[in-house]
């Protein structure tokens, strides 16, 4: 008996995976504070990958700073084609020019958040992890959705 309410249980919740009615498990729900945690405690990002095409320190520009490294989890490494995968993250570091970190903006991937502009979930925190803005902040769609048919991605270039 007991094994029989297991098996339901993985196939209830196996369903509400694919029809997007729960998130990934161990992911984050589209909330900063829970964000912050799962990029520097539970999955940290400085352990992640870097976009074949973006390695390393780069040029930046305004508003994110003159220089900037750009990591991203394995679900935006295994995204061959945009629309990356629902839980993709991509961690910005912005710099000053003394290559001071000023800054931490993330995109992150959340099915149903605001699917007229990608499903991203927005946040710019300090290097202490204080987030503002979060959310759905004009300014980061209004410079993303240029590049709405690259998934918001302005660093890499899908082939």
């Amino acid at each position: 008996m007991k094994k029989v309410a297991i098996t339901i249980g993985v196939l209830v919740i196996t369903a509400c995976f694919l029809s997007g009615s729960v998130a990934l498990a161990g992911m984050p729900g589209a909330d900063p504070d829970a964000l912050w945690h799962y990029i520097t405690k539970v999955s940290p990002y400085k352990e992640w990958s870097f976009w074949p095409d973006h390695q390393g320190m780069q040029p930046g520009r305004a508003p994110h700073g003159p220089l900037h490294k750009v990591y991203i989890n394995d679900c935006a490494v295994n995204s061959p084609k945009p629309p990356v995968k629902e839980g993709a993250i991509v961690v910005k570091e912005n710099y000053s020019k003394a290559k001071e970190l000023k800054a931490i903006t993330v995109m992150y991937k959340v099915r149903g958040y605001n699917p007229s502009d990608g499903d991203w979930f927005w946040a710019k925190y300090t290097p202490e992890g204080a987030a503002k803005p979060f959310g759905k902040p004009a300014g980061c769609i209004g410079c993303h959705g240029t590049r709405s048919n690259n998934d918001f991605i302005l660093v890499h270039e899908f082939k």
